[in-house]
């Protein structure tokens, strides 16, 4: 896969971490406008995940049955139209609303973007390619906080979105010329009158299920992070609205620098077998971020230690874990991919809503979902490599 095409996918990818990210400084000037406070700000968060798990589902069987290049500047358009109605918003309840439409057109790009892969690479050539795209993924994290927090400082958070309106606009128009459609010819046109059909073989697939769920439990515990973060970092331990990103840009370099580390690994171990011991590291660094917040420390440092390895573990995590999902799916990599993102957010929605529900004035209820969290990935993985194993073993056996 050549680097346009990497650099285009990975600008599609981005459209979930940017639309999220670039705004999380502005929480507080967004309830200061609205007259309201920061958990029912923190809403808006949940109506774009639910956008996100609703729409991949609708995306999916239109992909399999019409190709990739037209549902993808569909909801490509949508995104930008929804992002002008947040710019405008002129009470919380309209943004709510503006919200979940945008989730609803930005998922487009990450649901299509996987199945393109799918579509040009075997298991380990789309754990690369997963783990590449991890690389232009990440730069949305490191530099949407610290340009989001200079925004809301200057300009107001409405150019946030004003901002976003911009960059789906030329997404749009790098898709439209240069992104050819990649579904082969010769590959049968799912009917969408089968789509519940597709969905129902996925969901019985014990191996997807469990891969598919490995990755989405894993971003549910990164999403308490983004929704807890502001909180903890900018009113808890009063760092600055303009410097919330670099502590947010650090995390998110750990993320890339695993996942690069990941692509190089993939020369000499398979996607499964760097799964299976990644989630351990995911597991034991949560574990040490819940003991270290109930001690209710005045300093932040010794939450950071934990929360980066947190963070950086999920490079390995989730390109790993997808390419294991997404592996030999063929004609319905578009509803393989839509479910996969669908379980994925929904989960993260659960999350983030957590945090919010078991607010306290401190970091332990950020903790204890990433903690519980990692919990769940290393239980749902070890059960899914058991499973695949057995599978290996019956079918030598014939």
């Amino acid at each position: 896969m050549n680097f346009r095409t990497v650099l285009i996918l990975g600008a599609l990818s981005a459209f979930g971490p940017l639309a999220i990210d670039f705004y999380l400084p502005a929480f507080p000037a967004i309830a200061l406008t609205f007259g309201t406070d920061e958990q029912h700000v923190q809403l808006t968060l949940a109506a774009y995940f639910l956008g996100l798990s609703i729409g991949q589902l609708m995306y999916g069987p239109v992909a399999d049955r019409f190709g990739r290049r037209v549902p993808l500047l569909t909801g490509v358009g949508l995104f930008t139209v929804a992002s002008l109605a947040c710019a405008y918003a002129p009470n919380l309840e309209w943004l709510l609303g503006a919200r979940f439409v945008q989730a609803l057109g930005g998922c487009a790009g990450m649901v299509i973007s996987r199945a393109i892969v799918s579509d040009k690479c075997d298991a380990v050539g789309s754990a690369k390619v997963f783990s590449q795209l991890m690389l232009v993924m990440g730069l949305a994290p490191i530099l949407a906080p610290m340009l989001g927090g200079l925004l809301v400082n200057t300009t107001g958070w409405q150019s946030i979105f004003l901002a976003l309106t911009g960059f789906s606009a030329l997404a749009a128009l790098a898709v439209a010329l240069g992104l050819p459609e990649s579904m082969p010819a010769h590959v049968p046109r799912q009917p969408l009158s089968g789509a519940l059909r597709q969905y129902g073989r996925l969901l019985s697939n014990p191996i997807y299920l469990g891969h598919a769920l490995t990755g989405g439990i894993a971003i549910a515990g990164m999403f308490a992070y983004i929704a807890g973060s502001p909180f903890v970092f900018i009113k808890l331990y009063g760092v600055p609205a303009e410097h919330f990103g670099w502590l947010f840009g650090t995390n998110a370099a750990g993320f890339i620098l695993v996942a690069q580390v990941n692509a190089r690994l993939l020369a000499k171990r398979g996607p499964a077998f760097l799964l299976a011991r990644a989630v351990w590291v995911y597991v034991a660094a949560g574990l040490t971020l819940l003991a270290v917040s109930s001690l209710h420390t005045e300093q932040l440092w010794p939450l950071l230690i934990p929360l980066f390895i947190c963070i950086a573990s999920l490079g390995c995590i989730l390109p790993n874990a997808s390419a294991c999902a997404m592996n030999g799916q063929g004609a319905r990599a578009g509803s393989a991919s839509a479910m996969l993102g669908c379980l994925q957010f929904s989960v993260a929605a659960g999350a983030a809503s957590l945090v919010g529900i078991l607010y306290d004035g401190s970091a332990m209820p950020m903790a204890m979902v990433i903690s519980l969290c990692g919990i769940l990935v290393v239980s749902v993985a070890m059960l899914t490599r058991r499973l695949q194993n057995a599978r290996a073993l019956a079918q030598a056996q014939v």
